[in-house]
């Protein structure tokens, strides 16, 4: 019998842009770009989004760029989220003690920009990874891509016995719709939430951190228009239902119960939950229907107030601030959301 290799999380490193408050958004330019009955209902958004404070590569208090062609956001893509990929890569290899060309297979997840060659090949060999690295580029997933992406390292650690690398970069600041544009409360909720980060998850075989117990996903179909991310002339596009909270409400408990019995425990052992922070109101459905205790949710809550939404970074984010508490979280659920309507879930526990 060969030897079977647990993928464990070695080493995390996170990058993010200047920061403004949401405050600071609002007045210096969100305020001016709603108009009419539309700001007044913007500014209650605005205020009740559960966000202090943001991060933007293209911050729209200095550079106004919501009436460019796509292709120039796309351009302006790789010149931000190169070196926000570069800084987080380097800081999750650092944590686990690697270099570059230790890694066998390299991730990367993304949908905010689109370019070939991508992030994965001028990141590798900026990095001076290896010829024979292995690269997968996931696209258009969305707010849950870190879980699939972290699903593939993981079986990629425990098939091959090497190193594998994930990185989530978004710059969802390159994406504001111009103010000619339809205007509807999707599209200003989606400008009150969303953030810019980078994220690095080094998996390992073996050794001290978070052992990937299992990733598991389920999807309503029947849902797919609730959340979409259209490819437009102006950028691309936020759709987001109201009715996103509804269909988790279905999903959610079933989906964690299922994964925590395949292994034998229950939600009352587990001490850290990474809940994607959609917004507040994805937030409290799940904290209902998981009857999660009161401080439950206070990582997801403090990732939404600091960071706002980042897309697919935001679940390692929280992951990153449940392992540097004190005491850290030994036994972690990861759950994140996004088109399909989908969701993922991971199980996560702490060996030393």
């Amino acid at each position: 019998m060969g030897i079977v290799f647990v993928p464990v999380i070695a080493g995390l490193g996170t990058a993010q842009p200047p920061s403004a408050s949401q405050d600071e958004l609002w007045e210096g330019f969100f305020s001016r770009h709603f108009t009419g009955t539309t700001r007044s209902l913007a500014q209650r958004i605005f205020a009740n989004s559960g966000v202090t404070r943001r991060q933007a590569a293209v911050n729209p208090l200095l550079e106004d760029v919501s009436d460019w062609p796509t292709e120039r956001r796309m351009r302006r893509y790789q010149v931000e989220a190169l070196p926000l990929g570069k800084e987080a890569v380097g800081r999750a290899l650092t944590a686990a003690g690697l270099s570059a060309g230790d890694i066998g297979l390299f991730i990367v997840c993304s949908c905010t920009g689109y370019a070939t060659p991508g992030l994965d090949i001028l990141l590798a060999r900026d990095l001076g990874m290896a010829a024979d690295t292995q690269r997968m580029f996931i696209g258009h997933m969305g707010c849950y891509a870190a879980l699939p992406g972290l699903g593939a390292a993981s079986d990629f650690v425990t098939a091959r016995g090497r190193p594998a690398l994930l990185l989530c970069a978004e710059l969802t600041s390159l994406h504001i719709q111009p103010s000619s544009a339809r205007v509807d409360t999707q599209q200003i909720v989606s400008h009150a939430l969303f953030s810019d980060a980078a994220v690095a998850a080094v998996v390992m075989p073996g050794g001290s951190g978070y052992a990937v117990r299992e990733v598991t996903a389920v999807t309503d179909t029947s849902t797919a228009d609730h959340m979409t991310w259209d490819v437009t002339d102006a950028g691309f596009r936020m759709g987001l239902s109201p009715k996103v909270p509804q269909v988790l409400s279905r999903h959610v408990r079933g989906l964690v119960d299922d994964l925590l019995a395949r292994h034998g425990i229950t939600s009352s052992e587990v001490d850290g939950w990474a809940v994607h922070p959609g917004g507040p109101r994805i937030l409290n459905v799940v904290e209902r229907e998981l009857a999660l205790p009161p401080l439950g949710l206070a990582a997801s809550r403090a990732t939404l107030d600091e960071h706002g939404n980042c897309s697919s970074p935001t679940v390692l984010l929280i992951l990153d601030r449940l392992g540097r508490a004190t005491p850290a979280a030994r036994r972690i659920v990861m759950l994140a959301f996004g088109p399909g309507l989908t969701l993922y879930a991971a199980l996560l526990d702490r060996q030393d």
